[in-house]
């Protein structure tokens, strides 16, 4: 039971009832004795004191805070300034919100990165198809809308893809390998990509690519017996009035002469190819499961058929065989192989891909004049980088390690060869190595090489590994990124002609490109088979600039002409431009380094997990 009154201090004052026995309340007597005993000040006199009314003019006059008594006027004063200085400081806030930031801006992009980005719009300009509404190029539009389907024999559509080069002829063989190449610069550097924001563009660019191989054979099927290897026709037989790709001169959106589609049953180095595109795509498109899915289904498919059904896709004389002639399908196995362990994980690739008598068939071990020299066409030395990969990374060990030892080493022996001090190639006076002796259209070769020397400089680095030998000599990895950077500097305009041969970089770039699309005017005026033969032939500079296209490049001696109609000179490539596009990336930006794990994201662990521990033993 209790009972409350007023507390002389300004609270309530409790009175318990309790069970205390009467020692207890004695004790507390004594001490309540000796508490009133203590002198009061005069505040706490006049608080005891005070009548009921003074209790009320104190309790206005004090605020009690519970453990703290203040004067209501210092309380008050107190607030409102912290209020005061609340709202000054917002406001001060507020007002330099408002005031514009000069940040420092950043620093203009090297000429590497520019020149990026100008020739990933030479893909945009290829396009076959239905064109996406940002394709950004204005003189294009949709073209070829009937490709397959045209085709009695085969009924069913081929539309998109890519053009070739200054025609309108699809051929299969180089544009896998173009996708191939620009999927593995992806894979390695998407950081850089993103950096400059050029990712979403190449893998739109990659996926366009993918999308249309997938149509040129029964991608859902698990066996197949053709794959279409080229769809248009650039046959030139002499005399011959018959309108083709070659024949005609025309827009490709104002073609109205039949489009022939050709197959193929027996084209291991084409299937095989195709299928290395598709893995690895696969890797590049792994946040997108279904679709990376779909990707590594139709690889499987296309390197199943490529190793049951040999041959070369060029045998016999067909067209294929006048333009990209396949010397082998050896090299090819090898290739497509990596990337199919590399997309899939199953080590019967790998065991195939690095198999001795593969490698020999490959010509691994014999040389040869164009040993090293990486193209559509070869694919040796783009293999080996790839499993010196797995080696300087993985280690996978036995059975492995004797041939990816072997591979490693003549990787080391082709970045010798690129060196000037080796002698291997000659170079001109100008600097540009001739990879193919001298032949025409150099330039292809001379971009995939920088690729694999940046590249393979990068793996050296991410291993700790500060350079390589070529013989008794030691050379840092520097060296190879040297001769890089200035092979790429040479087609970027630092040759004796002070020219760029990447259309619309710099202030001087070839004006005639051959190209049909570039050369002739966008005007409303449908112009036939031999109507545009007049702008094939004029001497002035095309109307529309096909921004980003790297030419075949100059002659031997450092000379260049440009002249439309010399195609050795005048004419770019979607291999060619591949190998541009991966050269550029990995020289670009400030710092240097690969994405060391993407690549094996699907690969398992090279070794069995250990055992758990056993069981504590018990008596």
């Amino acid at each position: 039971m209790s009972m409350y009154g007023r507390d002389p201090w300004g609270g309530p004052l409790e009175i318990c009832h309790d069970s205390a026995t009467d020692d207890d309340r004695s004790r507390n007597l004594d001490l309540d004795r000796g508490a009133l005993s203590r002198t009061l000040d005069e505040t706490q006199q006049s608080w005891l004191l005070a009548g009921p009314g003074d209790q009320g003019r104190k309790k206005k006059k004090y605020v009690d805070l519970g453990c703290l008594v203040v004067s209501r006027k210092l309380f008050v004063w107190t607030v409102g300034v912290l209020l005061a200085a609340a709202v000054f400081a917002g406001l001060v806030a507020g007002i330099a919100k408002a005031i514009p930031r000069h940040h420092r801006p950043p620093p203009p992009p090297d000429d590497f990165t520019v020149a990026l980005r100008k020739a990933l719009l030479f893909f945009n300009a290829q396009k076959s198809g239905k064109l996406p509404k940002n394709n950004n190029v204005h003189w294009r539009g949709n073209s070829c809308m009937k490709d397959g389907l045209s085709d009695p024999a085969v009924g069913r559509s081929l539309v998109g893809g890519y053009y070739d080069a200054g025609d309108a002829v699809k051929f299969n063989f180089p544009a896998a390998f173009s996708m191939t190449l620009l999927s593995w610069s992806v894979i390695e550097y998407s950081a850089k990509y993103e950096a400059v924001g050029e990712l979403g563009h190449i893998r739109d660019t990659i996926k366009w690519g993918a999308d249309y191989f997938l149509k040129t054979f029964n991608s859902t099927a698990d066996t197949i017996d053709r794959v279409v290897m080229q769809v248009g026709s650039g046959a030139t037989s002499p005399g011959s009035t018959q309108p083709n790709d070659h024949y005609c001169w025309m827009r490709p959106e104002d073609i109205d002469y039949p489009r022939p589609v050709v197959e193929c049953h027996a084209c291991s180095d084409l299937a095989a190819e195709m299928a290395a595109s598709l893995a690895a795509a696969s890797i590049v498109f792994k946040d997108n499961k279904a679709y990376s899915q779909k990707l590594v289904h139709g690889a499987t498919t296309l390197f199943k058929f490529a190793r049951q059904n040999r041959g070369r896709y060029s045998a016999g004389g067909s067209d294929a065989a006048k333009f990209y002639n396949s010397t082998s399908y050896w090299d090819e196995f090898v290739w497509g192989g990596s990337w199919m362990y590399l997309a899939t994980g199953n080590s019967s690739y790998l065991q195939l891909a690095t198999h001795p008598k593969l490698a020999k068939h490959a010509g691994a071990y014999w040389g040869g004049p164009d040993y090293g020299v990486f193209s559509w066409d070869n694919k040796l030395t783009g293999a080996q980088v790839l499993l010196s990969r797995l080696r300087l990374f993985l280690s996978p060990g036995y059975p492995y390690e004797e041939i990816l030892r072997t591979f490693h080493n003549q990787t080391s022996i082709i970045m010798c060869s690129y060196l000037p001090i080796f002698k291997s190639f000659n170079r001109t006076k100008g600097g540009l190595i001739q990879l193919n002796h001298g032949r025409p259209q150099p330039l292809q070769y001379v971009v995939n090489a920088a690729f694999l020397a940046s590249l393979y400089s990068d793996y050296l680095e991410a291993a700790d590994t500060p350079g390589w030998y070529c013989g008794p000599h030691f050379y840092p990895i520097e060296t190879l990124r040297n001769f890089a950077r200035t092979q790429i500097e040479y087609i970027l305009g630092k040759n004796p002609l002070e020219m760029s041969y990447v259309v619309g970089y710099g202030n001087r770039y070839p004006k005639r490109v051959h190209h049909r699309g570039a050369s002739i005017p966008k005007n409303g005026v449908h112009y036939g088979c031999k109507g545009g033969w007049k702008w094939r032939e004029t001497k002035k500079p095309n109307p529309n600039i096909i921004v980003g296209a790297m030419v075949a490049g100059p002659d031997r001696h450092d000379g260049f002409k440009d002249v439309r109609k010399n195609y050795n000179y005048t004419e770019a490539t979607l291999a060619g431009n591949a190998g541009l596009v991966a050269a550029l990336v990995a020289l670009s930006g400030e710092g240097h380094g690969v994405d060391k794990n993407t690549m094996f994201s699907a690969v398992p662990p090279m070794f069995p997990s250990p055992p758990p521990p056993p069981a504590p033993w018990k008596p």
